[in-house]
């Protein structure tokens, strides 16, 4: 099918909460709080990307995923570069990305075993509507009190350094070795790009856009899959309905339309726009 509507996935998480967001149901009264919603692809494939949402009341550990030829090296299928946008945010909300100052491997592993690696990386206040682009190898964290939206290349792979005495697992030796321990540099996005269409990230993994309402066509690559994801509001694709909350993919050409006051995401791998037709 051209369009496909993705089922959710519900993950339970001690850092999870009782409170979602509009879109998705409250868990059961003394049910187990809720961390992430996964949109998940039907059957045993693997897309290139993944599509989450977070809801965080306490911080994740502080973590670094490998990139594709450090992956490939161990047997995976490929890295793990990331972003986030910001739906909702407690007013001291922090997103830890890079460290303050260079650090290299011997200070890390000191800093993580001893927990003032807390202090070493760069905690960054966030708010709702900011964004931000985290590539394989960045040492980063997710604060408490957030709502989030995150795209990413479609790995699990994750090396814990610190985890502020969670009894999980770390992994020092991977983590500090696929590490590049040096300050964050925001991407650039290249904006505006007319017709109620902003892109957030072109490249390199991915392309990420924002829409507005209104009625585009999008004319995709062959074997190329495009993820839309309605932050707020309604629509169609191809006669198929979507919400606030769900999340469909695309395999072939397709009219979207958004409704008024409509905000879409659409995501899909590549290091170009695509062009589109319509408005």
């Amino acid at each position: 099918m051209p369009v496909t509507k993705l089922a959710t996935h519900r993950v339970e998480k001690p850092w999870g909460r009782h409170r979602l967001w509009p879109g998705f149901a409250d868990p059961a009264p003394g049910g187990e709080p809720i961390g992430e919603v996964w949109f998940q692809a039907p059957g045993d494939s693997e897309p290139d990307l993944l599509v989450k949402y977070l809801f965080t009341s306490e911080k994740l550990s502080i973590q670094v995923h490998p990139d594709d030829v450090q992956a490939r090296a161990r047997g995976l299928p490929r890295g793990k570069d990331e972003c986030w946008l910001i739906l909702d945010a407690e007013p001291d909300s922090t997103i830890a990305v890079g460290t303050r100052e260079p650090v290299d491997h011997a200070t890390l592993r000191r800093a993580a075993l001893d927990g003032s690696i807390e202090q070493l990386v760069d905690w960054k206040p966030v708010r709702a509507g900011d964004f931000l682009y985290s590539a394989s190898g960045t040492i980063h964290a997710i604060g408490a009190g957030l709502t989030l939206i995150e795209v990413q290349q479609n790995s699990e792979t994750t090396y814990r350094l610190y985890d502020y005495g969670r009894p999980r697992e770390l992994h020092l030796d991977d983590g500090i070795a696929v590490s590049d321990a040096v300050p964050y540099v925001p991407i650039i996005s290249p904006g505006d790009a007319g017709g109620g269409r902003t892109i957030l990230v072109e490249g390199p993994k991915f392309v990420l856009e924002r829409w507005t309402e209104g009625t585009r066509r999008l004319s995709l690559p062959a074997d190329t899959t495009a993820w839309l994801v309605p932050v707020t509001g309604t629509g169609e694709a191809d006669g198929t309905s979507f919400a606030a909350g769900e999340c469909l993919t695309v395999t072939s050409d397709v009219t979207i339309s958004a409704a008024p006051g409509a905000d879409l995401l659409v995501a899909y791998p590549g290091t170009r726009r695509i062009d589109l037709s319509g408005r």
